[in-house]
């Protein structure tokens, strides 16, 4: 039977965004992310981090670097009790540096790639999974694929509003209003909820 997932963003949704983060020292928890990554898979999704990486295309990090980067991610949640079940990254980006990584990709948010690939590769049902991110284009990419959508975001970082940027299903301020906006939809629609395994090792992409 095809799982829930709950897909988020990485910067500023479940790591501080200082700009491009090139070394795994730069990595620094949100309030709440662990916790919230706790409950969510209490309520039995799969978790799975989708995150444009343009640094790599810029020269600013190599894939290595970025998987030392993730590694830290890791680190930090395993610390606190929580988990992933996996990292999909797109390092892609037309105006990139390197040769190799400078185009578009269907992988690179707005666009549902990542979302579709973890889908394929994790047997996930994206009618009954969300997308959270601190972005319309996360909105975007979650809408794109099928699944709800949850713009988080706060007064401290608003996120301006284009014309054309669609509208999410909910918008929180903070993670933890996430997870209480997903526990009521469940109440009123259940799914189906396996008791959750402690996470294996997550798979990053």
């Amino acid at each position: 039977m095809s799982h829930p997932a709950i897909f988020l963003d990485r910067d500023d949704t479940l790591i501080e965004d200082p700009g491009y983060i090139n070394n795994p020292g730069q990595v620094h928890l949100l309030p709440h992310a662990a916790e919230t990554l706790i409950e969510l898979r209490r309520l039995g999704y799969r978790l799975v981090v989708v995150t444009n990486q343009s640094a790599v295309a810029r020269g600013i990090v190599t894939e290595e670097g970025l998987a030392e980067i993730h590694d830290r991610l890791i680190e930090l949640l395993h610390r606190e009790g929580a988990g992933v079940d996996a990292i999909y990254y797109c390092p892609y980006h037309p105006n990139g540096i390197v040769p190799e990584y400078r185009r578009d990709s269907d992988l690179r948010k707005p666009n549902p790639g990542m979302l579709l690939l973890a889908a394929d590769e994790m047997d996930l049902d994206l009618e009954r999974s969300w997308m959270l991110g601190n972005s319309y284009r996360d909105i975007a990419a979650g809408q794109r694929a099928g699944c709800r959508t949850i713009l988080v975001t706060s007064a401290e970082k608003p996120v301006s509003k284009k014309p054309t940027d669609p509208v999410p299903f909910r918008k929180a301020v903070n993670l933890r209003e996430a997870v209480n906006i997903i526990k009521t939809f469940d109440q009123q629609r259940p799914i189906a909820r396996a008791e959750a395994a402690a996470p294996a090792a997550p798979v990053s992409h």
